[in-house]
Protein backbone atom coordinates (compact mmCIF):
# COMPACT_ATOMS: atom_id res chain seq x y z
CA UNK A 1 0.00 0.00 0.00
CA UNK A 2 2.49 2.58 0.91
CA UNK A 3 4.71 1.71 -2.48
CA UNK A 4 1.63 2.33 -4.28
CA UNK A 5 0.97 5.85 -2.00
CA UNK A 6 4.65 6.60 -3.26
CA UNK A 7 4.74 6.22 -6.96
CA UNK A 8 2.77 9.33 -7.93
CA UNK A 9 4.62 11.37 -5.47
CA UNK A 10 7.83 9.95 -7.46
CA UNK A 11 6.69 10.46 -10.25
CA UNK A 12 5.65 13.97 -9.80
CA UNK A 13 9.57 15.15 -8.16
CA UNK A 14 10.56 13.56 -11.67
CA UNK A 15 8.22 15.25 -13.77
CA UNK A 16 8.77 18.68 -11.27
CA UNK A 17 13.07 18.34 -11.56
CA UNK A 18 12.59 17.55 -15.44
CA UNK A 19 10.65 20.73 -15.66
CA UNK A 20 13.23 22.88 -13.72
CA UNK A 21 15.82 21.32 -16.36
CA UNK A 22 13.71 22.06 -19.14
CA UNK A 23 13.07 26.06 -17.50
CA UNK A 24 17.30 26.15 -17.32
CA UNK A 25 18.00 25.10 -20.42
CA UNK A 26 15.56 27.42 -22.32
CA UNK A 27 16.90 30.55 -19.90
CA UNK A 28 20.08 29.16 -20.78
CA UNK A 29 19.52 29.30 -24.74
CA UNK A 30 18.08 32.63 -24.39
CA UNK A 31 21.47 33.77 -22.89
CA UNK A 32 23.79 32.47 -25.32
CA UNK A 33 21.52 33.94 -28.22
CA UNK A 34 21.39 37.65 -26.15
CA UNK A 35 25.04 36.79 -25.68
CA UNK A 36 25.10 36.27 -29.56
CA UNK A 37 23.35 39.46 -30.43
CA UNK A 38 25.51 41.84 -28.86
CA UNK A 39 29.13 40.24 -30.17
CA UNK A 40 27.36 40.79 -34.05
CA UNK A 41 26.46 44.18 -32.93
CA UNK A 42 29.72 44.92 -31.37
CA UNK A 43 31.02 43.61 -34.58
CA UNK A 44 28.86 45.46 -36.83
CA UNK A 45 29.48 48.57 -35.48
CA UNK A 46 33.54 48.48 -35.25
CA UNK A 47 33.11 46.80 -38.93
CA UNK A 48 31.46 50.34 -40.09
CA UNK A 49 33.77 52.31 -38.15
CA UNK A 50 36.69 50.43 -39.77
CA UNK A 51 35.69 50.59 -43.02
CA UNK A 52 35.06 54.53 -42.76
CA UNK A 53 38.64 54.87 -41.18
CA UNK A 54 39.62 52.99 -44.37
CA UNK A 55 38.17 55.66 -46.53
CA UNK A 56 39.11 58.80 -44.65
CA UNK A 57 42.99 57.46 -45.53
CA UNK A 58 42.44 56.51 -48.68
CA UNK A 59 40.93 60.04 -49.72
CA UNK A 60 43.48 61.86 -48.04
CA UNK A 61 46.12 60.02 -49.84
CA UNK A 62 44.09 61.20 -53.00
CA UNK A 63 44.95 65.08 -52.64
CA UNK A 64 47.88 64.56 -50.37
CA UNK A 65 49.79 67.16 -52.33
CA UNK A 66 47.29 69.42 -51.98
CA UNK A 67 47.36 70.41 -48.30
CA UNK A 68 44.62 72.61 -48.66
CA UNK A 69 42.35 70.15 -48.80
CA UNK A 70 43.29 67.64 -46.18
CA UNK A 71 40.99 69.16 -42.95
CA UNK A 72 37.90 66.93 -44.14
CA UNK A 73 40.12 64.24 -43.70
CA UNK A 74 41.92 65.24 -40.32
CA UNK A 75 38.49 65.65 -38.75
CA UNK A 76 37.29 62.45 -39.52
CA UNK A 77 34.64 64.01 -41.84
CA UNK A 78 35.21 62.88 -45.14
CA UNK A 79 33.90 59.51 -45.71
CA UNK A 80 30.38 57.66 -47.49
CA UNK A 81 28.09 56.81 -44.80
CA UNK A 82 26.45 53.75 -47.26
CA UNK A 83 29.16 52.01 -47.71
CA UNK A 84 30.53 51.61 -44.41
CA UNK A 85 26.94 50.15 -43.47
CA UNK A 86 27.08 47.82 -46.06
CA UNK A 87 30.39 46.48 -44.12
CA UNK A 88 28.36 46.41 -41.09
CA UNK A 89 26.20 44.28 -42.60
CA UNK A 90 28.16 41.96 -43.46
CA UNK A 91 29.93 41.68 -39.82
CA UNK A 92 26.37 40.93 -38.96
CA UNK A 93 25.76 38.48 -40.95
CA UNK A 94 29.08 36.58 -40.13
CA UNK A 95 28.10 36.49 -36.78
CA UNK A 96 24.61 35.21 -37.45
CA UNK A 97 22.43 37.90 -37.22
CA UNK A 98 20.65 40.65 -39.81
CA UNK A 99 21.00 44.59 -40.10
CA UNK A 100 18.45 46.35 -42.05
CA UNK A 101 20.42 49.74 -43.69
CA UNK A 102 17.83 51.69 -41.30
CA UNK A 103 19.57 50.15 -38.36
CA UNK A 104 22.89 51.53 -39.22
CA UNK A 105 23.14 55.44 -37.82
CA UNK A 106 25.51 57.66 -39.14
CA UNK A 107 26.73 59.89 -35.39
CA UNK A 108 28.86 62.93 -35.54
CA UNK A 109 32.17 60.38 -35.43
CA UNK A 110 30.68 56.69 -35.68
CA UNK A 111 28.22 54.67 -36.29
CA UNK A 112 25.39 53.14 -34.21
CA UNK A 113 23.65 49.68 -35.24
CA UNK A 114 21.02 47.30 -33.99
CA UNK A 115 21.16 43.81 -34.66
CA UNK A 116 18.32 40.94 -34.70
CA UNK A 117 19.65 37.59 -34.50
CA UNK A 118 18.73 34.54 -37.37
CA UNK A 119 17.90 32.35 -35.18
CA UNK A 120 14.79 32.51 -32.15
CA UNK A 121 14.76 32.02 -28.31
CA UNK A 122 12.96 29.26 -28.83
CA UNK A 123 12.73 27.63 -32.01
CA UNK A 124 9.70 26.45 -31.51
CA UNK A 125 10.56 24.73 -28.22
CA UNK A 126 9.05 26.86 -26.19
CA UNK A 127 5.14 28.16 -27.33
CA UNK A 128 5.30 32.05 -28.34
CA UNK A 129 8.98 32.07 -28.67
CA UNK A 130 9.56 30.66 -32.23
CA UNK A 131 9.57 34.19 -33.89
CA UNK A 132 11.16 36.10 -31.05
CA UNK A 133 14.49 37.25 -32.42
CA UNK A 134 17.18 38.56 -29.74
CA UNK A 135 17.93 42.41 -30.56
CA UNK A 136 21.00 44.05 -29.30
CA UNK A 137 22.80 47.59 -30.06
CA UNK A 138 26.09 49.13 -30.33
CA UNK A 139 27.96 52.11 -31.21
CA UNK A 140 31.47 52.70 -32.37
CA UNK A 141 33.58 56.04 -32.87
CA UNK A 142 36.14 57.19 -34.39
CA UNK A 143 38.39 59.47 -33.15
CA UNK A 144 41.46 61.56 -35.12
CA UNK A 145 44.44 61.57 -33.66
CA UNK A 146 45.88 63.85 -36.20
CA UNK A 147 46.29 67.64 -35.85
CA UNK A 148 47.82 69.67 -39.04
CA UNK A 149 49.20 73.16 -39.02
CA UNK A 150 48.88 74.26 -42.66
CA UNK A 151 51.86 75.91 -44.07
CA UNK A 152 52.11 79.53 -44.91
CA UNK A 153 51.30 79.97 -48.25
CA UNK A 154 54.09 80.57 -50.76
CA UNK A 155 54.71 84.39 -51.58
CA UNK A 156 54.06 85.17 -55.57
CA UNK A 157 56.53 86.43 -58.01
CA UNK A 158 56.78 89.88 -58.82
CA UNK A 159 55.69 90.45 -61.71
CA UNK A 160 57.41 93.76 -62.39
CA UNK A 161 61.00 91.72 -62.26
CA UNK A 162 62.10 90.27 -65.33
CA UNK A 163 64.97 88.03 -64.33
CA UNK A 164 67.58 87.82 -67.43
CA UNK A 165 67.24 83.92 -67.28
CA UNK A 166 64.97 81.01 -66.63
CA UNK A 167 65.70 80.41 -63.01
CA UNK A 168 66.44 76.53 -62.34
CA UNK A 169 63.31 74.70 -61.18
CA UNK A 170 63.18 74.17 -57.77
CA UNK A 171 62.17 70.54 -55.84
CA UNK A 172 58.65 70.74 -54.44
CA UNK A 173 59.21 71.27 -50.31
CA UNK A 174 58.18 68.42 -47.99
CA UNK A 175 55.45 69.38 -46.41
CA UNK A 176 55.34 70.08 -42.71
CA UNK A 177 52.81 70.69 -39.86
CA UNK A 178 51.08 67.14 -39.66
CA UNK A 179 51.02 65.56 -35.78
CA UNK A 180 49.84 62.10 -35.52
CA UNK A 181 49.74 60.06 -32.40
CA UNK A 182 52.47 61.98 -30.56
CA UNK A 183 54.72 62.46 -33.32
CA UNK A 184 55.50 64.83 -36.13
CA UNK A 185 55.45 63.71 -40.05
CA UNK A 186 57.11 64.73 -42.96
CA UNK A 187 55.30 64.28 -45.94
CA UNK A 188 57.29 64.13 -49.22
CA UNK A 189 55.77 65.75 -52.11
CA UNK A 190 57.34 63.67 -54.79
CA UNK A 191 56.81 60.30 -53.21
CA UNK A 192 54.11 61.03 -51.01
CA UNK A 193 53.03 59.00 -48.29
CA UNK A 194 50.68 58.98 -44.93
CA UNK A 195 50.98 57.11 -41.62
CA UNK A 196 49.74 54.16 -40.97
CA UNK A 197 45.45 53.95 -40.40
CA UNK A 198 46.35 52.96 -36.71
CA UNK A 199 48.24 56.54 -36.20
CA UNK A 200 45.71 58.64 -37.83
CA UNK A 201 42.19 57.48 -36.31
CA UNK A 202 41.25 55.45 -33.56
CA UNK A 203 38.27 53.17 -33.89
CA UNK A 204 36.76 51.77 -30.76
CA UNK A 205 33.26 50.63 -29.11
CA UNK A 206 31.48 53.75 -26.66
CA UNK A 207 32.01 52.73 -23.37
CA UNK A 208 35.58 51.05 -24.06
CA UNK A 209 38.31 53.50 -22.80
CA UNK A 210 41.57 50.58 -23.19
Amino acid sequence: MDRGQAFPTYVAVVAGLLFLAFVYFVVGQAALLRNGAQTAADAAALGAAQDARAQLREGWIDVIRDPAQWDRFVEGEAYMVDRACVKATVFASLNDAELSPEDCVPLEFGFAVTVHTKGTVGDSIVPGTADRQAVASASAVIEPLCTFDPPEPSPEPDPSGTPSEEPDEEEPEPILGLFCNGKDWEIDPLVPALPEVDDLFRVRLTGDDE
